[in-house]
């Protein structure tokens, strides 16, 4: 074997699969197509839970650093600090629980250290090229020469090669609009941004884009100044001299899903198992909640402690919260859909917006911070959800935050009087009330009677 686990894709997500799983101790290789990290700008932040999920591993220093430039970025080309609803910029973040801007190559970087200090190997220029699953290790043919591990986690993208040649499904729905967009320099007049009876102009500081129907086929490669000025003209009846298009990006809102993010010993984890619009950034807050979902219980099941049916939990826990991103994706889609209709459907929901319980309902839709797992054991309160950073008061009357004491990717039971298990690490603490996490944030116990149920579930 030459890894317990090859993932395919040095993406964010497949950087902290492979970190999360060298946290539990087994080796992770990663193969990686390109030659080099891509400095395209895809995605420009995080959200709340994968904000707190790399800050339980003591990356929080690194995501402040980044999220003072975000944020002035995103005010820039947005010309709002509010976050969005299919760009009606009213949403209010929670101070307590919020989410970073990053752009996504800073965060690769980021990523891509963590992994290293953790003695992850990532071998570049490696693309896959063939797949075999047997009942006890997949191999892949990539940079001229087999791999073989017990396990393999599919990281690689929307256009996923370990998802075909695994046969896994991916029905959905096909794209309803497209973007191109960019930093952009014109010559002459410019048209009003905003929304046309055939589509939308965007342009602002520097930026400019165009968001209209999709077509029958879309182009590869960087937008072309000539591409844009003819898709303004279209919107918006203008024409328009276009002397250059840089940091250019375009992307449709297809809208579909695996099967299932299981399939025998292969994974699927990030755009791997789900592609769909940008609208809210939700893809990378998505990808990298999978990798934490999945990395510890790969590692427990490969170290012996847990049942190989623990990794089903990982389809089970994950795949609604995708179905869910999904929805509220393609609502965006139909809110920036052109045409008078549409527009008098945005001006309700933008005075929705207004009310406060609507403006945190809209706000928590896209954070995801309400999502609860369902648990085989009786659980109620916050049990199943990611648990918030929480200020720790020892017996001894020392404070602390919950988080620092994450790092290591363990379980951890705070509870105020002696542990039960060697399982999990343990801190005696007067308040708050009795807890167990998971590694992956997730509140597993909150008080009651199922304390041992839930240790023998996730932790063995």
């Amino acid at each position: 074997m030459d890894a317990d686990v090859l993932v395919v894709g040095a993406g964010p997500v497949g950087l902290c699969l492979a970190a999360e799983l060298a946290l539990g101790g087994v080796r992770a290789l990663v193969l990686e197509r390109l030659p080099g990290p891509s400095g395209e700008p895809k995605a420009r932040g995080i959200g709340v839970l994968a904000t707190e999920a790399l800050r339980r591993r003591g990356l929080g220093p690194q995501l402040d650093a980044a999220h003072e430039d975000g944020v002035r970025d995103f005010a820039r080309d947005h010309g709002s600090h509010l976050g969005h609803f299919a760009n009606i910029h009213k949403l209010v973040p929670d101070p307590g629980r919020r989410g970073t801007y990053i752009w996504q190559p800073q965060l690769e970087r980021l990523l891509a250290d963590h992994a290293g200090r953790l003695g992850v190997r990532v071998l570049r220029g490696h693309e896959v090229d063939a797949l075999e699953s047997t009942v006890d290790s997949v191999t892949v043919v990539a940079g001229g020469r087999r791999w073989r591990a017990p396990w393999l986690a599919g990281c690689d993208g929307g256009r996923s090669t370990v998802r075909k040649l695994a046969g896994f499904g991916f029905p959905g729905t096909p794209a309803l609009l497209r973007m191109i967009a960019g930093r952009v320099r014109f010559a002459g007049e410019v048209p009003a941004p905003g929304r046309y009876p055939s589509g939308t102009f965007l342009h602002g500081h520097g930026m400019a884009g165009v968001q209209e129907p999709a077509r029958d086929s879309e182009p590869e490669g960087p937008v072309t100044p000539g591409e844009l000025a003819e898709a303004i003209e279209r919107v918006t009846g203008r024409s328009v001299v276009v002397e250059e298009v840089s940091e250019s990006r375009r992307f449709g809102d297809q809208a579909r899903q695996a099967d299932t993010y299981r399939r025998g010993r292969v994974f699927l984890a990030g755009d791997a198992a789900h592609v769909h619009s940008p609208s809210g950034g939700q893809g990378l807050n998505l990808g990298l909640l999978d990798a934490v979902n999945l990395g510890w219980k790969l590692a427990a099941v490969i170290r012996g402690d847990v049942p190989e049916a623990l990794l089903d939990t990982y389809s089970r826990e994950r795949h609604p919260a995708g179905e869910a991103v999904l929805r509220n994706t393609r609502a965006q889609s139909a809110l920036l859909a052109p045409g008078p209709h549409v527009d008098a459907l945005r001006e309700i929901v933008a005075d929705l917006m207004d009310l406060p319980e609507a403006n945190r309902y809209f706000a928590d839709l896209l954070s995801g911070v309400n999502l609860r797992y369902p648990f085989p054991y009786p659980a109620a309160g916050p049990v199943g959800q990611h648990c918030a950073d929480l200020e720790l008061v020892a017996v001894d009357g020392a404070v602390s935050h919950l988080y620092e004491h994450m790092t290591t990717g363990r379980g951890l039971l705070l509870t105020p009087s002696a542990p039960v298990t060697d399982r999990v690490d343990a801190l005696t603490v007067t308040t708050p009330g009795p807890l167990l996490l998971r590694p992956d944030g997730v509140i597993a116990w909150a008080g009651g009677e199922a304390l041992d149920a839930a240790v023998k579930t996730w932790f063995g």
